[in-house]
């Protein structure tokens, strides 16, 4: 029988449900119903929300991916991570921001929170490759956009590729904020995409001030492939779960480390 959690909230529920699809390629009524205990009804009433999103298709009895939703699923997912933290973790970064400022916004869901404090901001330039930061930002009167050309990566919502970043030479670019999937003592500031991390390192190595902005679950990962060494690192902006030793290791480096 399917192992019995404790019921979670509504969209903690969903984003489960969305988890095990990603997962297992299908999923059950009855299934779902035993593991989160809850009714069939309540069940339904899931999948059918998640149906209209164009997350999944409903089929007798159950669900399956949707074909040209699963990008879609992804980035839903990875945006329903530790909400309340990255909002914290953004509206922090937001605060680093002085009216005339050039700075990067990479592709991660923490910079996206971060674009959403930027919109009342004058006279800001934001350099980013992420389709997501753009349309948070495309109709703020004072955010100039510069965005980076590539190959569309749609789990990301990203361009990659890199074309475009020898005109960066043209922008003085102060301030760069960085999600990562993880940051470690041995390799810094990690990601899981190659390609995203081909775009994060030149920028990183651009910007007079790199911001790590990353919740406390990334603490100890270390992803396929390194953007930026510790010792690149101006400011870590974090919540307050992070791990106190790793914390104050990256301390110890003359690195500030924000918790919020």
């Amino acid at each position: 029988m399917p192992e019995t959690i404790p019921p979670p909230f509504l969209e903690e529920r969903r984003q489960a449900i969305l988890g095990r699809i990603q997962m297992t390629g299908r999923v059950a009524v009855a299934e779902l119903s035993a593991m989160f205990g809850v009714s069939e009804v309540t069940i339904r009433a899931d999948l059918q929300a998640l149906a209209e999103q164009n997350l999944l298709v409903r089929t007798h009895g159950g669900a399956v991916p949707a074909v040209n939703g699963i990008n879609e699923m992804a980035l839903f997912l990875r945006r329903e991570r530790q909400v309340i933290e990255k909002s914290r973790i953004g509206t922090t970064a937001a605060g680093f921001v002085a009216d005339g400022d050039a700075l990067y916004l990479d592709s991660s869901s923490t910079s996206l929170a971060i674009a959403h404090h930027l919109r009342p901001r004058r006279h800001v330039t934001v350099v980013t490759n992420s389709l997501e930061v753009t349309r948070v930002l495309y109709d703020a009167a004072g955010v100039e956009l510069v965005m980076l050309g590539g190959a569309l990566q749609r789990t990301t919502a990203s361009l990659v590729g890199g074309y475009g970043l020898a005109n960066l030479e043209a922008f003085n670019l102060e301030k760069g904020f960085f999600g990562a999937h993880g940051i470690s003592l041995e390799a810094g500031l990690t990601d899981v995409s190659t390609d995203e991390a081909a775009v994060k390192r030149p920028l990183a190595a651009r910007c007079r001030q790199v911001f790590a902005v990353l919740d406390a679950t990334k603490w100890g990962r270390i992803g396929v492939a390194s953007f930026a060494a510790l010792s690149q690192i101006t400011t870590v902006i974090t919540d307050t779960a992070a791990p106190a030793h790793l914390v104050a290791a990256v301390k110890a480096l003359e690195i500030d480390v924000i918790l919020v």
